[in-house]
């Protein structure tokens, strides 16, 4: 199949039968069911379903956020369930980076240090971290924003910093879910616009969950959740 057909062998983040049930009254809600998918290098695929549907589910048994009941996640060739927890966190923190609906900026730190405070935590010197955080921030159009702190940034502006804040570690794969459930249509598809060429020039394998039907141009593949599935969009 073509470069983003979902069966290269060679997929960044792999899903095999995922399974996911929680404790409902006298019995279980099964949220996910045998969940398959792959996403590749530079892909950017989203997940679309209404709230409920089991999205957030799914991306945490991706990020290794959640042990699912079932199944296995392959991350670059590589079982991760069955790893050590130390060894999965590791997998975590360096090959994954993360979006929420909310960015959770910190304050009282500009655009620029709020990017850079991962490499910061991972051990890297000031100058090389305002180094990759600058690159980003100018790539998501905020190079004149670098020494705004969140307060002096629009909703938009804050959801670029913490996209960039989640690619600057440089992961192979980035979970976004609802990045932009809290920004008008306008904006909303703007900050789409940004992520998308961030992935294609990161190379990075993206899964973004959403229920906004009108963000599907944006994507290379579309799938839905139904009954606890993934099946391919129309």
């Amino acid at each position: 199949m073509n470069e983003y057909g979902g069966t290269d062998s060679s997929a960044i983040v792999r899903l095999e039968n995922i399974s996911r049930r929680y404790p409902s009254g006298r019995g279980f809600l099964e949220v996910l069911s045998g969940v398959d998918l792959e996403v590749n290098a530079g892909e950017f695929v989203g997940l679309l379903g209404p709230s409920g549907s089991g999205k957030s589910t799914l991306l945490h048994a991706a990020g290794l956020l959640e042990k699912p009941d079932g199944g296995k996640v392959w991350i670059e060739g590589k079982e991760c369930l069955s790893l050590p927890d130390a060894e999965r966190t590791a997998v975590r923190r360096n090959g994954i980076g993360f979006v929420y609906q909310f960015h959770h900026l910190l304050p009282e730190f500009t655009a620029l240090d709020n990017v850079a405070m991962p490499l910061r935590i991972a051990g890297e010197g000031l100058a090389f971290a305002r180094q990759e955080a600058e690159r980003l921030l100018v790539i998501m159009g905020l190079g004149n924003r670098l020494t705004h702190q969140p307060s002096q940034l629009s909703g938009g502006e804050q959801q670029r910093v913490a996209i960039a804040r989640a690619l600057v570690n440089r992961p192979r794969i980035l979970l976004a879910d609802e990045p932009t459930g809290n920004l008008d249509p306008n904006t909303s598809a703007a900050v789409f616009q940004s992520l998308f060429d961030l992935v294609r020039i990161e190379r990075v394998a993206a899964l973004v969950a959403t229920h906004n039907h009108d963000l599907r141009s944006y994507m290379d593949r579309v799938l839905v959740m139904q009954d606890g599935k993934v099946a391919i969009s129309d």
